[in-house]
């Protein structure tokens, strides 16, 4: 966090307020005139804008996701299993969105989109309601990277359960990884 001080004319103060906004994060400017009376002095707290979050492109997010035919198949079961009281769990709605994103953009590459890229979205903000995420600029990106994540997790799951090293894949008996306690 910084300060920042501006003398300008007093025309120009709101100006200059909202230019610095844009390019930062600022609080709110406190306004003083210069001694002689005929400028402004403008005083803002300021700190630099959070790089913008990096989104996995599809490919990257999908790399690990079963066929879209498959993951239909689990959604519509997962659905139908549940009492329709019943709130679904957060690994219902994130692969419900991936698939609805995977069909979005098949069907957009081939320029047939339109209803897949509404449902694609929609699903993509319930995952974000339920996460209670901060604002998002691009609900379906979204999915792509929480997507990605759980994917890994997943992988990384059944490696341990087969006794095998997450990083290197081999054995956990034969591992030199870092990772183990007795490597």
């Amino acid at each position: 966090m910084f300060e920042i001080r501006i003398i300008c004319d007093p025309a120009d103060t709101v100006r200059v307020s909202e230019v610095l906004a844009a390019a930062f994060t600022t609080g709110p400017a406190r306004q003083h005139p210069t001694r002689d009376g005929q400028r402004a002095r403008l005083y803002l707290t300021a700190d630099h804008r959070p790089a913008p979050e990096s989104w996995p492109a599809p490919e990257e997010a999908y790399a690990l996701a079963p066929s879209i035919i498959s993951e239909i198949g689990w959604t519509a079961r997962t659905a139908a299993d549940r009492p329709f009281f019943d709130a679904l769990n957060r690994e219902f709605w994130l692969r419900k969105a991936a698939v609805l994103d995977r069909i979005a953009l098949s069907n957009e590459a081939d320029n047939t989109a339109g209803d897949a890229t509404d449902l694609a979205t929609r699903a993509a903000q319930r995952l974000i309601e339920l996460d209670a995420a901060a604002a998002v600029s691009d609900p379906r990106a979204y999915v792509r990277q929480q997507y990605a994540r759980w994917a890994k997790q997943q992988q990384r799951a059944q490696l341990v359960a087969a006794g095998r090293c997450p990083n290197c894949q081999w054995l956990e008996r034969d591992c030199n990884c870092a990772d183990h306690p007795d490597a």
